[in-house]
């Protein structure tokens, strides 16, 4: 498992120093992306990705919450990104998405909103590295952890193993000690945390707090 701490709780007045405050406890940062169309509002773009690229060491993963994410990809993959996912619900061509995200050098995510089925991914789910799981509706930071969800990873989990895939499944939204342990159980592995440890006092004993609570289960 691993912590994916989200940069949409962190200080953007301080973005690099925040960043570099916990790159040595994590493998990834998540990014979120938004366009003020798909979702409500506007955070931020490839050039934030390429900033931290230069003043940081670890790697991003970005999410992009934009309408036809095909027209932004080539411009994350320019900036470094390392992993990439899109939703199914704003690409008209899934695949295509996909195979810019790949052939960019950078690993493919499909996402799926709370009110998507695990069916959706029928068709995809044979192509990606990793499906992205909101367990709240995207848009803002700081939400309830909506707990249907958890019935949906072990769907997409028993989905994978069938098929026996190396996709692995990340969860997005309201993940904190006791979300964490239910997402791992259902078959999660990556896990997206924003305020849960940005907003700490002590952000490594909160990393390492989230790890802790999966190693209890």
């Amino acid at each position: 498992m691993k912590i994916l701490p989200s940069i949409l709780s962190a200080n953007f007045a301080a973005l690099a120093e925040d960043v570099r405050d916990i790159e040595n406890d994590v493998d990834l940062i998540h990014v979120d992306v938004m366009d003020g169309h798909f979702v409500p509002n506007i955070t931020m773009g490839a050039n934030v990705v390429q900033a931290l690229k230069r003043e940081t060491k670890v790697a991003q993963d970005v999410h992009l919450m934009v309408e036809e994410p095909v027209n932004l990809l080539p411009s994350f993959l320019e900036a470094g990104a390392d992993m990439i996912s899109v939703h199914i619900e704003a690409c008209k061509h899934l695949h295509r998405a996909i195979q810019i995200i790949k052939d960019g050098g950078a690993k493919a995510g499909v996402v799926l909103n709370p009110s998507t089925p695990a069916s959706s991914l029928t068709s995809i789910i044979k192509d990606v590295d990793y499906v992205l799981i909101m367990t709240v509706d995207p848009g803002f930071g700081g939400q309830r952890f909506i707990h249907s969800m958890v019935e949906k990873i072990q769907a997409v989990h028993e989905m994978i193993t069938f098929l026996n895939l190396p996709v692995e499944i990340e969860v997005d939204g309201g993940i904190n000690s006791e979300t964490l342990p239910l997402c791992l159980q259902a078959g999660a592995s990556l896990f997206v945390a924003g305020s849960a440890v940005f907003n700490s006092r002590d952000r490594h004993k909160a990393i390492e707090d989230l790890i802790q609570s999966g190693k209890g289960k």
